[in-house]
């Protein structure tokens, strides 16, 4: 095996491995082995997923992307993701600063910002379940919890914890472990996020990723989520702002009809590049 080029590219905390794959290089027997050796942190190169971004096939798009969460199974959509794959194909010059192209989730639109940040269209949220319980082990055990759903490309549970001493004092390992593996959510399980509400109605959120199964600095699909239900609420109005782990401000925009239907959803946020290099065979050992 060649040393093969790849760049390290990070949008609100999320960090990624990013592989230029228009001329087939990541050509693995075993894709999702590779990408978990490749995701370890301090053992390799260490990411939250790993990107490959590849030909349209005759698709009328720039690209399109296969997205690996660092377990090595594969996700339909993930937001901050997608900001840095906008970029990246700006600066390789796959496409302008207004581009498209197709995710699992379908076809998805960005626009490189003047500022570096970038602004993506996200599909159309959906399949809400608000304010229903929950029985947990690990989290207010002997009552239900109340939690909320919604579907921003991937699953989401949102459950509003209060304080943001709360907040920074749950469990997420345990507790979001639970709801993600929980007969309600079966079988494709669920990312769960934790939020409490600041002044101005900016929402805070600490997320467990389906796929790292654990803990990470932000989740672009997740704020989402997390807005849009805020807002059928009654509790923040779009823009929304959410800080997630990281402390790096993602805001949503979108437009609502009604108290259900939530359309032109634009995720905005960085997408910076951090570095690029080549990984060696070792990288998989």
């Amino acid at each position: 095996m060649n040393d093969i080029e790849f760049y390290k590219m990070s949008g609100a905390g999320n960090d990624f491995i990013m592989i230029d794959n228009r001329k087939p290089v990541f050509d693995f027997p075993d894709i999702p082995l590779a990408v978990s050796r490749l995701c370890r942190r301090a053992q390799s190169i260490g990411a939250d997923g790993l990107i490959l971004i590849e030909n349209p096939d005759g698709a009328e798009v720039d690209f399109r992307w296969r997205f690996y969460n660092s377990d090595g199974s594969e996700a339909e959509m993930c937001g901050n993701a997608a900001r840095c794959a906008a970029r990246l194909s700006f600066l390789l010059g796959i496409s302008k600063r207004t581009l498209s192209f197709l995710t699992g989730a379908g076809v998805i639109h960005a626009r490189i910002l003047e500022s570096g940040g970038v602004s993506v269209k996200m599909t159309d949220p959906g399949g809400f379940r608000i304010e229903e319980d929950i029985a947990l082990d690990t989290y207010n055990a002997g009552s239900k919890t109340v939690f909320d759903f919604a579907y921003s490309g991937v699953p989401h549970v949102v459950i509003d914890v209060g304080s943001e001493q709360a907040l920074s004092e749950i469990d997420i390992k345990e507790v979001g472990s639970e709801i993600r593996y929980h007969e309600n959510f079966k079988p494709a399980g669920t990312n769960v996020n934790f939020v409490s509400y600041a002044d101005g109605g900016t929402i805070r959120m600490r997320t467990y990723e389906r796929g790292v199964e654990g803990e990470t600095l932000a989740c672009g699909t997740g704020a989402v989520a997390a807005a849009v239900i805020s807002h059928l609420k009654g509790k923040a109005s779009p823009p929304v702002t959410v800080v997630p782990t990281s402390g790096i401000p993602l805001t949503i925009h979108f437009e609502a009809d009604g108290k259900d239907k939530i359309e032109e959803v634009d995720l905005e946020g960085d997408a910076r590049l951090i570095y690029r290099g080549y990984f060696s065979p070792e990288a998989l050992d």
